[in-house]
């Protein structure tokens, strides 16, 4: 079960995942762009990212990756591999993923036309090919569509034209969903502290408060501490702190807030 806003009940929040595609990010020759700009575009809606993966340029890989999230209610944008060249598999992968076909979309071509005149023709056409049934999404800037089908977006590699287009996405389709629950996330810092020692205490919180995350970041120098906090929903986030402050100050450390 998706939590439900506190201010509207009939809206459930659902998870957001990423998928990050290709070799070149794997081997190095290329530095992610991706993972902390979604990060940030959700953050700015009061929405957050629960999962992410990276995948290689293996077309096994990525149809087995989609398949899985398929099968649940998530919200997932797929950056890479939607191009014409013979190693971009993400447009095949998503199509075998949903059981569907491959087929020209319409649209699509009308946009490449636009944009490149005959010089669609003969390869730039081949990214107007999508899974039967997919959904367009603009791009702006170069009109190369990305596509979607039942809650995946499926976008360019580039991040110039992934990250608007993302925006996009969030602002037509999940506005709804947008500063629904208050998130925020406090911490203190446990000076001296030994996080085997704040175990016990942190599973204590969890039962207690279920629906949040609780999390320990130790740091060995230059002074020996841990971060230790909770995030979630603002209302229970404030009362478990008290109790993780509490409960710090009986095991027999101490503590300052964490600024």
């Amino acid at each position: 079960m998706f939590p439900t806003s506190p201010t509207n009940p009939s809206v459930s929040m659902p998870h957001f995942g990423v998928y990050i595609i290709g070799d070149e990010i794997l081997s190095g020759k290329r530095q992610d762009a991706h993972l902390s700009s979604a990060i940030a575009m959700l953050k700015a809606r009061g929405l957050s990212l629960a999962w992410a993966h990276y995948l290689g340029d293996i077309p096994a890989q990525i149809t087995s990756a989609l398949k899985i999230s398929i099968a649940t209610s998530d919200i997932v944008f797929s950056f890479g591999g939607i191009g014409a060249t013979p190693d971009d598999f993400t447009r095949e992968c998503a199509a075998a993923a949903f059981g569907v076909s491959i087929e020209r979309h319409t649209d699509a071509v009308a946009e490449i036309e636009a944009q490149f005149g005959e010089g669609a023709y003969p390869k730039r056409v081949l990214m107007a090919d999508f899974p039967q049934g997919a959904a367009l999404i603009p791009n702006p800037v170069n009109r190369v569509a990305g596509f979607s089908i039942q809650q995946h977006y499926f976008m360019p590699g580039f991040p110039s034209m992934a990250h608007p287009m993302m925006e996009w996405v969030l602002d037509k389709h999940y506005s709804h969903l947008f500063h629904q629950i208050p998130v925020i996330e406090q911490s203190i810092i446990v000076q001296d502290g030994i996080e085997s020692q704040l175990i016990d205490l942190m599973h204590e919180v969890l039962n207690k408060y279920p629906k949040i995350k609780v999390f320990s970041l130790p740091k060995l120098k230059p002074n020996r501490q841990v971060e230790l906090g909770a995030k979630g929903d603002s209302r229970i986030v404030e009362q478990a702190m008290v109790d993780l402050k509490a409960g710090v100050t009986q095991v027999g450390f101490s503590w300052i807030e964490n600024s």
